[in-house]
């Protein structure tokens, strides 16, 4: 199973940068993954629902650490990749 789209959407709250939208083999999409910054870099947390009841609950998981560590850097690479695209654009308002 190849990685062939990763959609970055950024947001910065706290420790989360953003989510990302993940496409495998173009044709199963997987949605909600949280990208966030920590002390020893970013971390990939798995999509989760909160139910009813309260309880969280992963709705998709990789079962082992190869795949884990080909989202995790696929997700990485295009959020550094899109994130040198939208800093450059930004513009800083100095008084006059």
């Amino acid at each position: 199973m190849q990685i062939t789209n990763v959609k970055i959407y950024r947001t910065v709250q706290g420790t989360l940068r953003g989510y990302a939208d993940v496409t495998f083999d173009d044709c199963l999409s997987i949605t909600e993954f949280k990208l966030l910054r920590t002390a020893t870099g970013y971390r990939v947390c798995m999509p989760e629902v909160k139910q009813q009841d309260g309880k969280v609950r992963r709705v998709a998981y990789p079962t082992d650490d190869r795949m884990l560590k080909a989202i995790e850097d696929a997700v990485i690479a295009e959020y550094k990749v899109t994130g040198a695209s939208i800093r450059s654009r930004r513009r800083v308002w100095l008084p006059t």
